[in-house]
Formats: C-alpha cells, sequence, structure tokens
C-alpha cells in the first residue's frame, strides 16, 4: 500500500504528464456584439410571451443603475450559453461552512422523494460524517440518495467510507476513477468534476464552492475579529467560501446537468424517482444555470464572464480563490478601466495552492499599472467564487479564474439577475473587503526578489495547474 503522500505524489505525476499533451486553445468564441432577438424569459409554466419577458427586464433595469449589462448583454449571453433566463425564483446567499451545512443538512432532513449530491471533496470527518449519516438515515427512510464524487477530489478518503454509504442503497458514482480499470469509459484523468451541488426532491438546490470537509467548520468572519494579523500561520485558519440556496423553477435546470453529469459517467440507471415535480413560482429573482464541461469548445461560465465584464459601464467587482487569468481575462478588465469602470478583485492573502497563489501574483503588476484595484483577503484561506457587475449582474458557483477551471473540469455556477440581489452581493463584497488590505503598484514593486522567483516559477506551470 502507498502512503497518502505517495499516492498524491504519483497522482501529480499522472496529471501532469497526461496535461503535457494538451496545447493553449482560443478560450473563448467571439463575443463582438450582433443585432439579437429579444430575450425570452422562462417561469413556472413554460416560456413567457415577448411582452411579459420585456416587462421583468424592463423592471429590473428601472431598479438598477445606467448599465448596459441588460439591453447589450442578455442576448449574446443565452446565445452562446443556451440555458434559459428563468424567473420566479427564491435565492438565498449563503456564506461560509456554517451557514451553508445548516441549510443543507435542514433540507436533507426534511426530503420526502430524492437527494441528487455531486461534489469534489468529501471528507471522512466529523462534517462527512455527518452528511454521511445523514444521508443513510434518509435512504433508509425511502428517499433515493444518488452521489457523484470526484476521483482526485476524494483521492485520500477511505474506500470503506463510500462502501457504507453504498451498502445502505445510495447509489455511488466516482467521476473519473483515477484507477483506469475501474472507468466506465475512455480515461480522462485531467477531466475533474469540480461541482458542488445538492437537489433534494427537484425543488431544492444548493450550489457553490463549499466542498464537504472539517475545514469550512469555521466562520471567517468571527476569525478576522480574534486576529487582524495577516501573517498568520495557515494552520487553523476558517475558510472564506460562498454558496446559494434556490427555490423555484430554475432548479430542473440544475436537475438536468446532474443526470447529464450522471449519464456522461455511464452510472447505472437512476432509481425511478420524481426528478422533476411541477414548480411553483418561489420568489422573484431571475436566474440562469450555467454548467461547463471540458467537452465544450469553450467554457461556457467564463464566456458569460467576460461577456458581462465587456459590457460593464460603472463596476467590476471579482472575488476569486484561484486566480491565474489567461490573456482574454486581462485584456477584458483593463479595457473596461479604460472605459471608466471601476475594477476591483478580492484575491487570497493565503492559500491551499502555493503554484497557482504565486502564479497569478504574477500579473499584478500589469494589472495595478492599468488602474485595477487589487485586495487580499486576510486572516483566512479565501475558496469563494463570485462576481457582480454594475451591481445588477451576480454570479456564485464553483469556477475559479484559472486554466483548470477553463478547460479541464466541469464547473457549475448560477448568474442572479437584479438590484435587489447585486446589493446583497455588493453587502457581501463590501464586509470582505474591509477585511482585506489593498495592494499599491509602489508596494507590489518592490517586494522581495525570492517572490518574484516565486511568481517565475509558478507562471511555467499555470496552464497544468
Amino acid at each position: 500500500m502507498f502512503s497518502p503522500v505517495a499516492k498524491s505524489i504519483q497522482l501529480a505525476v499522472c496529471l501532469f504528464l497526461l496535461a503535457g499533451c494538451s496545447s493553449l486553445p482560443t478560450i473563448v468564441p467571439d463575443l463582438a456584439r450582433r443585432p439579437g432577438t429579444p430575450v425570452q424569459l422562462e417561469g413556472a409554466l413554460g416560456p413567457l410571451s415577448a411582452a411579459r419577458s420585456k416587462a421583468i427586464l424592463d423592471r429590473l433595469e428601472s431598479r438598477s443603475q445606467n448599465t448596459g449589462i441588460f439591453d447589450r448583454h442578455l442576448a449574446l449571453e443565452e446565445a452562446i450559453v443556451g440555458s434559459p433566463l428563468i424567473t420566479g425564483n427564491d435565492v438565498r446567499l449563503l456564506e461560509d461552512g456554517p451557514a451553508t451545512y445548516q441549510a443543507m443538512y435542514d433540507a436533507i432532513q426534511a426530503a420526502q422523494d430524492h437527494i441528487n449530491m455531486e461534489t469534489y471533496i468529501l471528507d471522512d470527518d466529523v462534517v462527512g460524517q455527518r452528511f454521511a449519516e445523514a444521508l443513510i438515515a434518509k435512504q433508509q427512510q425511502g428517499v433515493q440518495v444518488n452521489l457523484i464524487h470526484d476521483s482526485v477530489g476524494t483521492f485520500n478518503t477511505p474506500a470503506a467510507f463510500f462502501q457504507q454509504l453504498g451498502d445502505s442503497g445510495i447509489q455511488v458514482l466516482e467521476f473519473n476513477p483515477v484507477n483506469p480499470l475501474a472507468t466506465r469509459k475512455e480515461w480522462a484523468l485531467n477531466q475533474r468534476d469540480h461541482r458542488k451541488l445538492l437537489i433534494v426532491d427537484g425543488s431544492t438546490a444548493f450550489l457553490g464552492g463549499i466542498n464537504i470537509s472539517g475545514v469550512y467548520s469555521g466562520g471567517s468572519f468571527k476569525s478576522i475579529m480574534r486576529s487582524q494579523s495577516k501573517h498568520q500561520p495557515d494552520v487553523g485558519l476558517a475558510w472564506r467560501d460562498t454558496d446559494l440556496q434556490l427555490r423555484g423553477p430554475v432548479v430542473a435546470e440544475f436537475q438536468k446537468l446532474f443526470i447529464a453529469a450522471w449519464e456522461s459517467q455511464n452510472g447505472a440507471p437512476l432509481a425511478e424517482k420524481n426528478y422533476f415535480p411541477p414548480l411553483e413560482t418561489a420568489g422573484r429573482e431571475v436566474v440562469r444555470a450555467i454548467g461547463s464541461s471540458p467537452g465544450e469548445p469553450y467554457s461556457l461560465i467564463y464566456v458569460t464572464l467576460l461577456s458581462a465584464i465587456n459590457n460593464a459601464e460603472t463596476s467590476v467587482h471579482l472575488t476569486n480563490a484561484y486566480f491565474a487569468p489567461d490573456p482574454q481575462l486581462l485584456d477584458a478588465l483593463e479595457a473596461a478601466v479604460r472605459r471608466g469602470v471601476g475594477v476591483t478583485l478580492i484575491l487570497p492573502s493565503q492559500t491551499d495552492s502555493w503554484l497557482v497563489f504565486h502564479a497569478g501574483r504574477n500579473y499584478y503588476d500589469r494589472l495595478l499599472r492599468a488602474g485595477v484595484k487589487i485586495f487580499e483577503r486576510r486572516g483566512v484561506i479565501l475558496h469563494s467564487k463570485t462576481a457582480l457587475i454594475d451591481g445588477v449582474w451576480a454570479t456564485v458557483g464553483s469556477t475559479n479564474l484559472d486554466w483548470r477551471s477553463f478547460l479541464h473540469n466541469y464547473e457549475l455556477n448560477a448568474v442572479v439577475l437584479g438590484s435587489e440581489f447585486g446589493k446583497q452581493v455588493q453587502a457581501m463584497f463590501a464586509r470582505d473587503l474591509a477585511a482585506s488590505d489593498e495592494l499599491t503598484l509602489e508596494q507590489w514593486r518592490n517586494r522581495a526578489l525570492h517572490q518574484r522567483l516565486k511568481e517565475w516559477f509558478a507562471r511555467v506551470w499555470e496552464y497544468w495547474l
């Protein structure tokens, strides 16, 4: 048997050898503005009329700043992404592990028909065992549980952990097994399922950046109150992350993505359950579900983010855990500043991924020279992936701003339109900003030589990170 360290080294070597065969692609299609048909929304009963769709979009725009997001961006986004904008949803913003886990646990406890769960990491620790016990209990009550877990993300989770789930009747699917003998399709080690999704009874969905792991046990803002030092050691730091809880017609779109992921892995037929119940209007939010996969010509989530940035008129606020941007994203951020848009990034000051951290820092000089404001979140491990454009276009999900998310991962995001939800995201951004330190160009250019060497070394590897 290999030790966990030896296994990790072996896996890293395999990933490098496999990824080394790739070349740098064009990530996005032509995003030039084109005349398009009016955006059509969908509701609980299906597509809305053109007049009703326009009325809802006009309402959203009338409550927003003067922005080009609505009239210049949405038709292009829909044409590229393909998934519909759906109205009538309730969206709850969840910050950090404790609040998210409690909301997820409450939903699991209330399940009556089925539970579909998709995650990158599922640790065999206190948090993972609590979820396992809850899922097994529901399965024993006749609620069908279907679980997708990524093979690399759960590489160090004992097989016995998943065996106990399977023995209870839960359908467990390992995504792209590391062991080529266990694969159900062509071996695609470098393609990973980075999505985090929980769907209960086809009517409630959770998604975002939070994995199932004890590292999320603490609240990040409590941690920052205890210590204002940005030089804390990594041990014991809280993880700062963001999720959404959604109810309403858009949940069916996330359900389709889960089932498509299951089928793409040639999983056993899912037990017959009511996966698509009639969904009633649950709120007023307009939401688009977006899933990306490596088999597509480009990342759909990345395309729609670039389109939103390219159409921004007032502000671009990005919070992201792993920032190793490609040339197109760098160009879009710089072009936004030249148009007079305020561009602000909140990025980690400490991280669990050394190479990505320093690969991203290699671009700070260029961005700061262009006028982009960069803040580093102190006292926590930043794992959140959110964006807010012009205060009215928001996205929360699993997608990082790095090559792995753009090219190699299955990712999942929700886009939420309107100033009401935008104000919640803006308030969250402001709290993180207050707990962050701004970097200036002068300060950055005076950084130590050893930091520059780390950035140079990491940049060589950024495509494979």
